[in-house]
């Protein structure tokens, strides 16, 4: 039997028996299905994590200094007293990494309070994020801004008054006014607007452009700096292939300051977007190793129901397969007709699947802040096996079909 003829026919019996061809591709249906929505979601997860979020928190090339690690879920109660414990980083600290660091590299503090602003027209933000820092954070976050200007090295030193504002916040506090030269109060302070950014958007649903940036040693540094102490010390490699060395020399300078001895534990965090991204790496290399297992599950059930459906069609056509032998059909001809056709159903199954599948995905997307990547093999991979289960599947009833006796087929009722 032709390749195509033998598709044709299994097209043939899933239009004249849709209800039992639909049931009988279920489990392959919901085990594809499930395949796609959990990679698409999982990698478009991952691609925003390690691009947007890496670029957006920490910068791209970024080494920052904090208290203790942003993130770390295991920490036992001993350890957050430790913590507790340390000396709050200082604008001196800042300062010693300027001038001591003998590599090329970009320095600003930073530390960010919630606060609420107020226009000189009298109209007011709320839930804005007041970010206290060098002049080097815009180059170091990659903060452009489309109005203006951002502050210098020389009004961040001197600790001027000046503000760069958010899209949205000048939208809201400006909205139809041209917001450069004006003031902005902030609790209190009186700042003079010099630049407006560029749009950001949103990053997991918090609004990129609802903030302030001003010099951190401005008269903000009461709410964000209290006593002079910061939130992190941000560094930049110039060159990217130095990144490890400037962390390496930073954590020396440190420790110096610290005096810590060679064999005590740093009472500071020095970490890349790379480290403080490894609770994800830990959750997305579990969800990509449980996924096989919970998609062969489905897709074991998926055969077990095709393989019954497969072996109640030959019994229904043992006459069709005793004349087809008395025909001179071999028994070749007979388990590659079977196999063609528990494959092609199966990976009808599959492509339903696939489909059903992406469409969840981008409803995900739609309704949430999850994004999705449809990725090509993960598509592929899915068809693949579809048509792996169906072959697999189909081989026992092929081989029973095989086996029948003409004489006997032809007398079955």
């Amino acid at each position: 039997m032709h390749l195509w003829e033998g598709v044709a026919l299994a097209f043939q019996q899933i239009r004249s028996e849709k209800l039992k061809s639909f049931f009988s591709l279920l489990g392959v249906i919901l085990g594809v299905m499930f395949l796609i929505v959990v990679v698409t979601v999982v990698e478009g997860l991952d691609r925003y994590v390690r691009e947007d979020f890496t670029s957006q928190i920490f910068g791209v090339n970024t080494v920052t200094l904090r208290r203790a690690e942003s993130v770390n879920i295991n920490r036992s109660r001993e350890e957050r007293r430790a913590i507790a414990r340390r000396p709050r980083l200082t604008f001196d600290d800042a300062d010693a990494l300027r001038e001591r660091l003998t590599l090329p590299a970009r320095v600003s503090v930073e530390s960010d309070a919630g606060t609420s602003v107020v226009g000189d027209n009298g109209r007011t933000a709320g839930g804005v994020r007041l970010v206290a820092a060098d002049a080097e954070i815009f180059d170091i976050r990659d903060l452009g801004v489309e109005v203006g200007r951002a502050f210098s090295a020389q009004e961040a030193e001197n600790g001027t008054p000046v503000v760069v504002i958010g899209f949205e916040t000048a939208d809201r506090v400006f909205e139809g006014l041209e917001p450069l030269g004006r003031s902005l109060r902030i609790r209190g302070f009186p700042y003079r607007i010099i630049g407006v950014l560029e749009e950001q958007g949103s990053l997991f649903g918090q609004s990129l452009d609802n903030q302030v940036f001003v010099p951190a040693r401005s008269p903000a540094r009461a709410i964000t700096a209290p006593r002079g102490y910061i939130d992190s010390v941000i560094l930049q490699a110039v060159n990217p292939d130095q990144l490890r060395d400037i962390q390496l020399e930073a954590e020396g300078i440190m420790r110096s300051r610290r005096q810590l001895r060679p064999t005590e534990e740093a009472n500071f965090a020095l970490e890349t977007a790379d480290e403080a991204i490894s609770f994800w790496n830990t959750i997305s290399r579990i969800l990509f190793t449980a996924l096989p297992m919970l998609v062969s599950i489905s897709l074991v059930v998926g055969g077990i129901v095709i393989m019954n459906i497969m072996l109640v069609s030959v019994m229904e056509r043992t006459r069709e397969i005793g004349v087809r032998k008395a025909l001179g059909a071999r028994r070749r001809d007979i388990l590659t007709q079977v196999l063609i056709e528990s494959a092609t159903l199966s990976t009808v199954g599959a492509a339903f699947g696939v489909g059903v599948g992406l469409t969840i995905a981008k409803a995900v997307e739609a309704v949430s802040v999850i994004p999705a990547a449809v990725a090509p093999r993960w598509v592929t991979l899915g068809v693949i096996l579809g048509l792996t289960v169906g072959v697999v599947a189909g081989v026992y009833p092929a081989s029973q079909a095989s086996k029948l006796d003409p004489v006997d087929a032809l007398r079955y009722e």
